[in-house]
């Protein structure tokens, strides 16, 4: 007898997604500098071997950016989010 395996994928809109957990979940990512000048504009002077930590909703909408995982967590809960690993 043999199983087959078969995965179920949902497909979730971005509005879905801001409502995961009420609206109180976030991620936090790891930014390259490009990205961070593409979220705060040009003006932003960030040195190129900065690690940048930003702070999304769960929709994706960037909320913070911060220079340790460390203040990123601080930001989170300030933002009243609670912080999910994903991968």
């Amino acid at each position: 007898m043999t199983e087959i395996n078969s995965k179920k994928t949902v497909e979730l809109t971005t509005q879905d997604l801001a409502q995961l957990g009420e609206g109180a979940l976030g991620y936090i990512r790891e930014i390259e500098m490009q990205e961070a000048q593409r979220l705060l504009g040009k003006q932003a002077h960030v040195a190129p071997e900065a690690r940048l930590y930003c702070l999304y909703n769960a929709d994706g909408t960037p909320v913070s950016i911060s220079g340790s995982r460390e203040a990123a967590l601080g930001s989170a809960f300030e933002h009243e989010l609670m912080p999910m690993s994903v991968h």
